[in-house]
């Protein structure tokens, strides 16, 4: 029987790896792979991936690169921020930090915003307390054998870690480039958050490309949120259409802290946005939007859990998509209230506009309630523009299609503009702008 895919590439990491001298590490690489190796990619036979086969990626034939990607010509970095803001950035080419392209705003006292690769040489001890613990390894990784083979691999990634009471007013910001290699290459970003008592802060991720070779981003991140914190996370997934990108984000919420999460993505041939959040406080909040425009023959997953652990906590949840062409969207949405989380408030809500009579989106909206006195409801719509609304613009003169676009960007505005960080907004409505554009132009 072969090996699965991926297992041959941490032998030709192994001696890059960082945190060699780790013997702590160096075991929980060893048994990842090892999970990983018994289980291999998983297939639809698996009910979480019913909908989405991996197939295409087996197909590619990635490679690794240990080395840093200094070589490569970059000027400078996009970023989804105002030019003239002054913002902490950490810029990573094929999973690479690239220091000359990162940028050091001012942090408070108490705040450390630097790489796992740093954080690995320098605090040992504090990462092995974190690392790894939110996520339940390594039980989770025999349902997660992406999280499992993220373990093995992780090459670098960023840590957020803020003191109790720190506030970082302004926003901080983390660019992945990819496809900068000279072939196709796969790489495992791996990202930890840890936030203490009534600490806040608002952190965007941006992935996005240069060159024209496929390329794999597996990340995985973990996000540790202390009474009365709170973060807004948010996150663009623009990369190649010839590109393959997974994540798998576990977070757990304390009393009184929220977790403000939103997530577009436009890129990749095929994504999967894997979230689990445990509200394990009471007074736990929960934000879990998204939204997503594809087209061609893009796949499009987002498989999210939410479970309430104790009373008195409350999630909302909206997803809304664009399906163009040949294009297939999963949402895989599921709420599970547990015996004692009484007084339980959650929202659950897929829409989806489907431009063409082949687009496809595969809807599996789930409540999983074991209380008495919650309040809680979930559902899911997909049809075609409004077309009363649809004639009102054609009847002012409007061309069928600015109207047609119009009224997608209505749609997916209102998401947009609920974000609290407002600076990012621009960024996201033009990546909608994009979208469309390349739509009336037929790419």
């Amino acid at each position: 029987m072969s090996e699965p895919p991926f297992t041959e590439h941490y032998s030709a990491l192994r001696d890059a790896l960082p945190g060699q001298n780790l013997a702590w590490l160096s075991r929980r690489r060893e048994s990842a792979l090892a999970d990983f190796s018994r289980q291999g990619l998983p297939t639809p036979r698996q009910e979480s991936w019913k909908y989405t086969s991996l197939r295409p990626l087996e197909k590619v034939g990635f490679g690794v690169d240990g080395a840093p990607r200094a070589c490569v010509s970059i000027d400078r970095a996009p970023s989804l921020l105002p030019a003239a803001s002054e913002h902490h950035r950490l810029v990573f080419v094929d999973g690479h930090y690239r220091a000359d392209l990162s940028s050091a705003g001012t942090l408070p006292d108490g705040a450390q915003f630097t790489t796992l690769r740093e954080v690995m040489a320098k605090d040992p001890d504090w990462l092995e307390r974190h690392l790894g613990t939110l996520s339940g390894e390594p039980a989770s990784r025999e349902s997660q054998p992406l999280l499992a083979l993220n373990t093995a691999m992780m090459m670098n990634g960023f840590v957020l870690r803020l003191g109790e009471g720190v506030v970082l007013h302004d926003p901080i910001e983390v660019v992945h480039l990819g496809g900068a290699g000279d072939r196709p290459l796969a790489y495992h970003p791996r990202n930890l958050i840890v936030m203490a008592p009534r600490s806040q802060a608002t952190l965007i991720e941006h992935y996005t490309h240069m060159g024209e070779q496929p390329y794999y981003t597996n990340s995985g991140t973990e996000v540790s949120l202390a009474e009365g914190a709170v973060l807004h996370h948010y996150k663009l997934q623009a990369d190649a259409l010839n590109a393959f990108h997974t994540a798998t984000v576990h977070a757990e919420v304390a009393a009184d802290a929220l977790y403000d999460a939103f997530g577009m993505t436009t890129g990749a041939q095929l994504s999967r946005n894997e979230i689990a959040v445990r509200l394990a406080g009471e007074g736990a909040n929960c934000h879990l939007n998204g939204a997503y425009l594809v087209r061609g023959k893009q796949h499009c997953d987002n498989t999210t859990r939410i479970d309430h652990l104790v009373p008195n906590t409350a999630c909302s949840e909206v997803f809304k998509g664009v399906i163009d062409d040949e294009a297939r969207a999963v949402f895989q949405g599921k709420i599970t209230v547990h015996r004692d989380a009484q007084h339980t408030n959650g929202h659950q809500l897929s829409k989806v506009l489907l431009l063409s009579d082949r687009a496809e989106i595969d809807a599996k909206p789930e409540l999983e309630i074991y209380a008495d006195d919650v309040v809680c409801s979930h559902g899911a719509t997909a049809g075609d523009l409004d077309h009363d609304a649809l004639f009102y613009l054609r009847s002012r003169g409007i061309p069928e299609m600015a109207a047609r676009s119009m009224l997608i960007e209505a749609f997916l505005a209102e998401s947009v503009h609920n974000i609290a960080a407002q600076g990012i907004c621009p960024a996201l409505m033009s990546s909608i702008g994009h979208w469309l554009a390349g739509r009336r132009e037929g790419l």
